[in-house]
C-alpha cells in the first residue's frame, strides 16, 4: 500500500508545489486512485515530479463540492476517461464563501462541466463499492458535536438566498486493506469528531481507524481568540481517546495543528505536499 499526498497548503521536502487544496493518490491491492484532486492541475505536475502515473488510477473520489478538491478533475477526465468518478448527489450545488462586508459572495463550488462527464456516478449516502472501499455521510441531523466554527462563513445559494451549508455533500472514504483502515475526511467540514461517531454508529467499533487522513478546518483565522484555542484544545483532546494516527493537512492550517500537537505529541504529524504517509 502507497499513499502520497499530491498536493495540500504547505511545501515539503519533496520540491513538490503547494497550494490550497488537496489530492491524495493511493495504491492497494485492488486499486489506485485519487481522493480529491487538488484546485488546480498542479496534481498533474506533482504527481509527474513524484513518478506517479495518473492513467492507471481506476477510482476518483470527491469528498465535497469546492473547488480546492475538484479543480484537476476535468483535465484528469481527459487524460484518463477510464477512471470513475464518485461524489455525492448534491456536490455540485451552489456553494459560496462569504469573504466580508465589502468583499460580499464567492463562488467556491465545483465546475459544472464535471457534472456532464459519463464516469461520474452520483450518489445518494453511504455506499459500499467494494471490499475495500467504503463511502459514508454524517447524517446533519444526528450529529453529537459542533461543527468548525470555520463553517460560518460556507453558504448555499437556494432561490436567491444564501443559508448556511450543511455539509450533506461531504462523503468520507474508509479504505480496508493489508489489514489497515485508514479514513480518509476531505475537509471534516461536518467536524473531525462527527465523522468519527458516525463511523462508528454506522459501521461498529471494529471499523474505527489505524489511521485519519485528511484537513479538519480549523484554518483562516489571522490569529487566535480565546474561543478559537478552547475549540481546537476540545478537538484535539477529544481525539486522543482514539488509537488512530492522525495524519492532519491543508484546512487545519499550521497555527491550530501546533497547538494539537502540543496536546497530542506523536500521535498527531502534519503531511507536506508530496509526502508519503507510512501506515
Amino acid at each position: 500500500m502507497r499513499i502520497i499526498n499530491l498536493v495540500e497548503n504547505e511545501t515539503g521536502s519533496s520540491g513538490c508545489e503547494a497550494a490550497h487544496g488537496l489530492s491524495f493518490y493511493v495504491e492497494t491491492e485492488k486499486h489506485k486512485l485519487l481522493f480529491d484532486a487538488g484546485p488546480t492541475e498542479v496534481v498533474f505536475r506533482n504527481a509527474q515530479k513524484l513518478g506517479i502515473n495518473l492513467t492507471a488510477v481506476d477510482t476518483v473520489i470527491l469528498s465535497h463540492g469546492h473547488y480546492d478538491h475538484s479543480g484537476g478533475i476535468l483535465a484528469f477526465a481527459q487524460l484518463n476517461p477510464a477512471a470513475r468518478i464518485y461524489m455525492q448527489h448534491n456536490a455540485g450545488g451552489e456553494y459560496y464563501a462569504f469573504d466580508g462586508e465589502g468583499k460580499g459572495f464567492r463562488y467556491i463550488g465545483i465546475d459544472k462541466k464535471i457534472l456532464s462527464l459519463p464516469q461520474v456516478q452520483l450518489l445518494r449516502g453511504d455506499t459500499k463499492l467494494d471490499d475495500e472501499l467504503q463511502l459514508f455521510t454524517v447524517d446533519v441531523e444526528r450529529r453529537a458535536f459542533p461543527l468548525p466554527s470555520t463553517n460560518a462563513r460556507q453558504k448555499r445559494l437556494s432561490a436567491g438566498n444564501y443559508l448556511q451549508d450543511d455539509f450533506s455533500h461531504e462523503q468520507n472514504l474508509l479504505l480496508t486493506t493489508a489489514g489497515k483502515k485508514i479514513l480518509f475526511c476531505g475537509c471534516a467540514h461536518n467536524g473531525i469528531l462527527n465523522v468519527l461517531d458516525a463511523l462508528e454508529r454506522k459501521l461498529g467499533t471494529g471499523a474505527l481507524p489505524d489511521v485519519v487522513l485528511g484537513g479538519f478546518h480549523l484554518m483562516g483565522r489571522a490569529e487566535f481568540s480565546q474561543t478559537d484555542t478552547a475549540e481546537v484544545t476540545e478537538i484535539a483532546n477529544r481525539l486522543k481517546f482514539y488509537k488512530a494516527h492522525f495524519a492532519t493537512c491543508h484546512c487545519t492550517g499550521l497555527p491550530a495543528f501546533n497547538q494539537m500537537k502540543d496536546i497530542m505529541g506523536d500521535q498527531l504529524s502534519y503531511v507536506y505536499s508530496g509526502d508519503e504517509v507510512e501506515v
